[in-house]
């Protein structure tokens, strides 16, 4: 039976989450890779120990994620969450999400009533759990009234199925709406997890304002563009990574010709603070003060350790913050 680690509470740092009673660690973790079919359960629980033991208790999950196997990410943490982690359930945040293709017809996708509340009855019972600390719409759903899905994730708490409730995905203009839709039913907008990386920085204009104004917090996933701001591709794509799967979209998302020029500059001013391209990564998204958390996820217990790395770091000095912004804009001279 695991024991967790007595000090895992010194060796994280937290922050609020927006305008809430709520702290999450800086670095969260997510099942989105790695916890379906590709690893052996214990092989994923070794990875979920290491993590729980570093002061993580942030679990993020949704009820696709282990595709081709949807749902398996949350019945394999559930698994763990029966034989392991029960003890430390009040310990711990654990978030799931519903608004992508999950069930054939028309009842399981987007963002209906009917949807949201079928899927996370679904995800309760899979991860064998009475309730979730934040449920998410997934995504914008185009056709169904924004009340709808709101009064939705409304009630969920209501019920007590959910303590708190955020979105993810949604432009700043759909974001205040949401905002202010949920502010009048009662149940605050907690949180939106947006994608947000060196790479895709479009939050910086409109999103992060609206958030900060409004009071929610923000958790950011894909940080390292799914691998590519590791600097693992500058070598070209080998077997068995996340771009040489079949339907990847990370070769044409993030590995052009210029993108990994960038890496390949951005690895330098890494090596002179003493981190590596991953790190450097890590702590550029959570200098933002918006950013309450970031998303990682590991396919071993060394990647993880060495993301963890970053709580530590030291912050960016001005220089540093003008180099990496030139480089990302391209302006690095030529060697």
């Amino acid at each position: 039976m695991y024991s967790a680690s007595k000090d895992r509470y010194e060796k994280m740092k937290y922050r609020r989450c927006g305008r809430s009673g709520l702290l999450l660690p800086e670095v969260s973790f997510g099942l989105w890779q790695n916890f379906s079919l590709e690893k052996t359960l214990e092989e994923q629980k070794e990875i979920l120990f290491a993590a729980f033991d570093a002061g993580i208790t942030h679990f993020d999950l949704a009820n696709n994620y282990g595709h081709p196997a949807n749902g398996m990410a949350e019945e394999n943490f559930g698994r763990v969450m029966r034989d392991e982690f029960r003890p430390y359930r009040d310990e711990m945040v654990i978030s799931t999400k519903a608004g992508y293709d999950m069930w054939e017809g028309p009842y399981g996708n987007w963002g209906s009533r009917k949807y949201l509340i079928a899927s996370l009855d679904q995800s309760l019972k899979r991860m064998g759990l009475d309730y979730v600390d934040i449920f998410y719409h997934h995504r914008p759903d185009p056709e169904t009234p924004l009340e709808e899905t709101m009064g939705a994730l409304s009630d969920i708490v209501r019920q007590g199925k959910a303590l708190y409730v955020g979105i993810s995905n949604y432009g700043p203009e759909e974001t205040e709406k949401a905002v202010a839709i949920l502010r009048a039913n009662g149940t605050p907008c907690l949180i939106h997890q947006v994608r947000y990386n060196m790479f895709e920085r479009a939050p910086e204009k409109g999103l992060f304002p609206v958030l900060e104004r409004e009071g929610v917090g923000c958790i950011c996933f894909s940080p390292l563009a799914q691998g590519a701001l590791t600097g693992k591709y500058l070598k070209g794509i080998e077997a068995g990574t996340r771009a040489s799967r079949a339907g990847s979209t990370l070769k044409e998302r993030y590995l052009s010709p210029e993108k990994l020029r960038t890496v390949e500059q951005l690895s330098r001013t890494a090596a002179e603070r003493g981190q590596t391209m991953a790190q450097l990564a890590l702590s550029w998204v959570l200098r933002r003060r918006e950013v309450t958390s970031v998303l990682i996820g590991a396919s071993s217990t060394a990647q993880l350790k060495e993301n963890l790395a970053v709580i530590s770091a030291p912050g960016f000095t001005e220089k540093e913050e003008n180099e990496i912004t030139d480089i990302l804009e391209g302006k690095w001279e030529n060697d």
